[in-house]
């Protein structure tokens, strides 16, 4: 009987060992964000549906790596990915860049973290060659919207299947 008590007892312990370190890996993999929010999809993202962010600048003498995440199942059927990311800044002036994201390896595998059909990708936006500094103080929006065509086709892709959530992540760069 005390040795079934006792096997209990090292099952909890063992158990909560694993929350504790799981809790501390988790923070401290995560301590260089600032911001880092999702907006979630419905079943399609259309064209015209923009995903906004708005948060207030960090700190105007660090500096930052700007990125845009996103979540994306194998329904998502392209190899890449155009998005269009516009940054409006507090003083009223506003950066729109088109960007080509690779989201499939030429066999056709999706790229990205995750162990089953969901998929995580962090795209680089802004600081993979010059880390991104906040000059002016204030609030910032950013919009994203896809832009995907299909080869020859002229007109966008109405509804783009596979995406189910989109993100946007600020974290200090590191030194």
């Amino acid at each position: 009987m005390q040795s079934q008590s006792q096997s209990q007892m090292l099952r909890k312990i063992n158990g909560l060992f694993f929350v504790v370190i799981s809790c501390v890996l988790f923070t401290n993999c995560d301590a260089n964000a600032v911001f880092d929010t999702y907006k979630s999809v419905p079943s399609e993202w259309h064209k015209d549906s923009i995903a906004t962010f708005n948060f207030k600048a960090p700190d105007t003498l660090k500096k930052y790596n700007l990125y845009v995440n996103l979540r994306n199942t194998n329904a998502y059927k392209f190899s890449n990915l155009f998005l269009i990311v516009e940054m409006n800044y507090p003083n009223g002036k506003v950066v729109k860049d088109t960007l080509e994201y690779k989201m499939a390896a030429p066999n056709g595998e999706l790229l990205g973290t995750g162990f089953s059909d969901l998929k995580e990708n962090k795209l680089w936006y802004k600081g993979f060659k010059d880390p991104f500094v906040f000059k002016e103080e204030g609030d910032y929006t950013v919009n994203i919207q896809h832009a995907m065509r299909k080869n020859g086709v002229v007109n966008g892709v109405e509804k783009l299947q596979g995406i189910t959530e989109i993100g946007f992540r600020v974290e200090q760069a590191q030194k």
